[in-house]
């Protein structure tokens, strides 16, 4: 039986390379796809590549999962003191799921710590989530044969030609859709902001913050089948 629990990752990088802006994780690609966790009655923990305060953009008082999660003194506290990864038993988890944000262009694709707890995850049956730029931390994550997990496999992410609409393209440290595809992905997108939710095997991807409740709920749909 996979375990019950579930490890959501959330960038430590909030600058936007040398533009003088915030970033951080994007909270809606937290509060859905979390929504989706805990109404199936999922624990849920979370983790960043340096512990401690995770920063965050995205705050939209309009979203009602936003608004409750703000309001949740507990949950806010969860992100502010993230665990670090050396906290991190894969055994106790039956998921990974990177949240986006661009923050994680900077932080998830070398973390190695965090690219070995999900690989022991992945490898022990369990499945592995990420939605916009959470994919980040896909483009290095290899298996213990050595091969990328996202080999042959399908996937979604933010775009190349997202990347140029918000005017990012040159400041992010490479394009998410071609390091992917570089990595031998079989990458697959819909039109700019639309949702796109992709499951192969145990791995779930989501191009963009619309799908991101997608993206929780098809790993749910995946556990509960374990």
């Amino acid at each position: 039986m996979t375990s019950q629990k579930v490890l959501i990752v959330l960038t430590s990088h909030g600058t936007l390379g040398d533009t003088g802006k915030e970033t951080g994780f994007y909270l809606p690609e937290v509060t859905h796809p979390l929504d989706a966790f805990t109404q199936a009655g999922l624990t849920v923990d979370f983790v960043s590549p340096k512990g401690g305060k995770a920063p965050m953009v995205g705050v939209d008082l309009e979203d009602p999962l936003n608004k409750a999660f703000l309001e949740d003194l507990q949950q806010v506290a969860r992100v502010e003191n993230t665990l670090n990864p050396a906290q991190i038993d894969p055994a106790e988890y039956g998921a990974i799921f990177y949240a986006g944000g661009h923050g994680t262009m900077w932080d998830f694709a070398d973390n190695q710590e965090l690219a070995a707890i999900a690989a022991a995850i992945y490898e022990a049956g369990g499945i592995v989530g990420a939605v916009c730029h959470g994919p980040a931390a896909l483009v290095n994550l290899k298996l213990s044969d050595g091969e990328h997990l996202i080999a042959n496999k399908t996937v979604g992410a933010f775009t190349n030609e997202e990347e140029a609409a918000v005017g990012l393209t040159e400041i992010v440290p490479f394009l998410l859709e071609s390091k992917l595809i570089e990595r031998g992905a079989n990458f697959t997108k819909v039109p700019n902001f639309q949702a796109h939710v992709v499951a192969s095997e145990r791995l779930v991807t989501g191009q963009n913050p619309a799908s991101a409740a997608g993206v929780g709920h098809k790993m749910v749909e995946l556990l509960k089948n374990k």
